[in-house]
């Protein structure tokens, strides 16, 4: 009987489980992660800080689906150290781990840029529902909330926070918002949008310091000299892959932990998934990359045999009640050929290659967005399919 172990309960480490219990009905499966909740959904923590959710709708995966899968689920357990050549993990209360098998899929944690003040009370960053519990509750006490950062995440939290009636200001040292996901035509789309809800912007800004008194913010300093007042600060900042584990079972890492097509990393009995993982060179830091890369992950732990391609860089969302999705090389500075419908509430754009489709943005109307995906990913001609999507 296999021992199987798995570090993270994210989606990443839960998929896994789920297809090693598909495809080994007696090994044992242990699950240690440092959070206090099962597998819940990190994406809709802004729902949970805006009220909208319970915090046990949150929860994608109960304690009653770990027990009637038989998987070991250890809460608030931290692994700390490792002995890979004794195939063993310790916790920080000493607590030893061992395995035949084991899943590194800790995740990632958000960057925090150096910014003179950042430890003061009142600054903040959303990753964990810890994170989202600090949040909820210094926001009952606060009005003027800037956000660090004009990405999916940042202006997320705006909303929410909107929601509970503050002011936001969103900082983004970007020329344009979402930079990842929309061209400088799209992102400016987006901002007038928010504009009319009520959100305020300084974009191509630099913050150059967070200032406080008594040890609490109260307010940004950006380049230039503008102070923009505020009792609260969310950081969003991109995140960095969890790779403290990496060098204790030294694996070879670079932003994340090196992994083949099996999702096997330079040990053999040691894989790795989600955003902790790197690819080819690449750590993909999105939902379904983390769902599809613990498949197999699982599957070939438990015996089988199935290849990682790589996952098709794809957003699929509600942006403060937008409909937003981009997928591909959205191609910001309009080298290829693209074809683009726009009106006062929408706004498409198809980027076409030699006759085939490689990304695409589409705000306020997402129609034809997995048609557009299934085309990237298969490589259909783009004329078998564009005479649907422009409409």
């Amino acid at each position: 009987m296999k021992n199987y172990l798995i570090i993270g309960n994210g989606v990443a480490g839960s998929t896994a489980a789920e297809f090693i219990r598909k495809h080994d009905a007696k090994g044992k499966i242990t699950i240690v992660t440092d959070e206090a909740l099962p597998f819940y959904y990190r994406i809709r923590l802004n729902e949970y800080i805006s009220a909208d959710i319970s915090e046990q709708t949150l929860v994608a995966k109960k304690q009653h689906w770990f027990k009637d899968n038989d998987i070991d689920l250890k809460l608030r357990t931290r692994i700390v150290g490792a002995e890979p050549r004794q195939k063993m993990v310790v916790s920080e209360n000493k607590q030893k781990f061992y395995y035949d098998l084991l899943l590194i899929a800790t995740g990632s944690h958000s960057f925090v840029p150096p910014i003179k003040g950042y430890d003061l009370k009142g600054v903040f960053t959303l990753r964990t529902i810890k994170d989202a519990h600090e949040i909820s509750d210094h926001a009952k006490n606060s009005n003027n909330v800037v956000l660090i950062g004009g990405g999916l995440l940042g202006i997320e939290t705006g909303n929410a926070l909107k929601k509970l009636g503050k002011k936001v200001t969103v900082v983004e040292f970007s020329p344009r918002l979402l930079p990842r996901q929309l061209d400088a035509d799209g992102a400016f789309r987006l901002q007038q949008i928010l504009e009319e809800m009520g959100f305020s912007f300084r974009i191509g800004a630099k913050t150059l310091e967070i200032i406080g008194d008594n040890q609490t913010t109260k307010g940004v300093l950006l380049e230039g000299g503008e102070v923009l007042a505020a009792d609260m600060i969310i950081i969003s900042a991109g995140v960095r892959s969890n790779l403290e584990l990496a060098d204790a079972l030294e694996l070879e890492h670079n932003k994340g932990i090196k992994v083949d097509e099996h999702m096997r990393t330079t040990k053999a009995d040691i894989y790795s998934a989600g955003d902790v993982a790197e690819f080819k060179e690449k750590s993909y830091g999105i939902w379904p990359a983390a769902m599809e890369q613990g498949k197999i992950a699982g599957t070939n732990m438990a015996g089988g045999d199935i290849i990682y391609k790589g996952t098709t860089m794809a957003n699929i969302l509600k942006l403060a009640g937008i409909d937003l999705a981009s997928a591909g090389n959205i191609d910001p500075e309009n080298i290829f050929e693209s074809k683009i419908i726009k009106d006062e509430k929408t706004y498409k754009k198809i980027v076409i290659n030699n006759d085939r489709i490689i990304g695409c943005i589409m705000l306020g109307d997402k129609k034809g967005f997995n048609t557009i995906t299934k085309a990237i990913h298969e490589k259909y001609s783009a004329s078998e399919v564009l005479s649907e999507l422009i409409v």
